[in-house]
């Protein structure tokens, strides 16, 4: 497996050789240092752990300084371990774009928007009960039953109510690098990739 740290900027399309407009999302990936290289001797399995985004000294701890320092590179904000990494890496080493080619089919992880708390027409896409009339009053948003009073006498686990929404960690899949800018470490892939604008991303192949 190969991956790679990166930043969503935003969205875009191009259009393919065919003439199809695809839409795209740009992701500013690395370049990464390897901050940490895992070993089954050492730490019983294998893993390249990686930098991304240079942070303040005064606002890193001593221990992740002393860190940092092995690698020979300056404190980083964000880390993520890679198992498996199948190019091979020593520490202090910058991982690049380099490791991709357009045409790749890649997975992203991100963490969707939060909405906060939300009601079940919104969260789990009730239809209501009805029209506003007829004595009924402010109840075509509400979610209606949710258990009886004799059997079972309890709400069943997993029942859809309302609740906390977004803010989850996904994972897309099927996607795949459309363009790849190397100057500006900008990759294009297809589809949507969950989070906000600013938020971090992990690539992986």
């Amino acid at each position: 497996m190969k991956g790679i740290i990166g930043k969503k900027i935003g969205m875009t399309s191009i259009f393919a050789q065919d003439g199809k407009q695809v839409a795209c999302t740009i992701i500013e990936a690395g370049p990464c240092v390897v901050t940490q290289v895992k070993t089954k001797e050492t730490d019983g399995y294998e893993a390249l752990q990686l930098g991304f985004t240079d942070k303040k000294e005064k606002h890193s701890t001593k221990s992740e300084l002393n860190h940092f320092v092995k690698a020979q590179t300056s404190p980083k904000r964000f880390i993520k371990e890679f198992r498996n990494y199948s190019i091979e890496k020593a520490l202090g080493e910058t991982i690049t774009l380099d490791i991709f080619s357009e045409g790749d089919a890649v997975e992203v992880i991100g963490t969707t928007k939060g909405k906060g708390f939300q009601g079940v027409v919104k969260r789990h896409g009730f239809s209501g009960v009805g029209e506003a009339s007829h004595g009924q009053h402010d109840r075509s948003r509400a979610p209606g039953s949710i258990g009886g009073s004799s059997y079972p006498s309890r709400v069943f686990k997993g029942m859809r109510m309302a609740g906390r929404m977004g803010n989850d960690r996904v994972k897309m899949k099927g996607l795949k690098i459309v363009k790849i800018f190397s100057e500006k470490n900008y990759l294009l892939i297809s589809g949507s990739v969950p989070g906000h604008n600013g938020s971090i991303v992990y690539i992986q192949k």
